[in-house]
């Protein structure tokens, strides 16, 4: 069977999008094809959330936001939402989720820190769900 793949988007695929994908690159490794992308996406990943994630040892700052493309929901079995509700193209046979994440856009480090904690929590179940072992 080849490796579930899991795409993650947000707005401007600079923050929320950005933490989650960093989070199960570094918690399942290999075992998950792990993908980002924004409706409109910004110029930069959030500084905050870089510093954020680096809080915990995991690097985002290579990340670029990436234009959402049909593609990527076509080639990905779970698609994650975080804000960008109808932006999302729907395909059959696909899960979807919806996670109701606050903007970490102009948010100080601290509430940042909270929404970087709860998308861990969230990744850490996803991980159980997709890949058993």
């Amino acid at each position: 069977m080849s490796k579930p793949a899991v795409l993650f988007v947000c707005v401007h695929n600079a923050g929320r999008s950005q933490m989650a994908a960093g989070w199960l690159r570094h918690l399942a490794g290999e075992r998950i094809d792990v993908r980002s992308a924004g409706s409109e996406p910004a110029d930069q990943i959030n500084p905050v959330a870089v510093e954020a994630m680096s809080e915990v040892g995991i690097d985002i700052t290579g990340a670029v936001p990436h234009i959402l493309a049909t593609e990527d929901v076509r080639d990905s079995d779970v698609v994650i939402t975080m804000g960008c509700g109808d932006a999302c193209p729907i395909f059959p046979g696909k899960r979807y989720e919806d996670w109701d994440l606050t903007d970490p856009a102009g948010q100080p480090i601290e509430v940042v820190r909270q929404v970087r904690d709860d998308i861990r929590a969230r990744i850490e179940k996803l991980i159980t769900e997709l890949d058993p072992t």
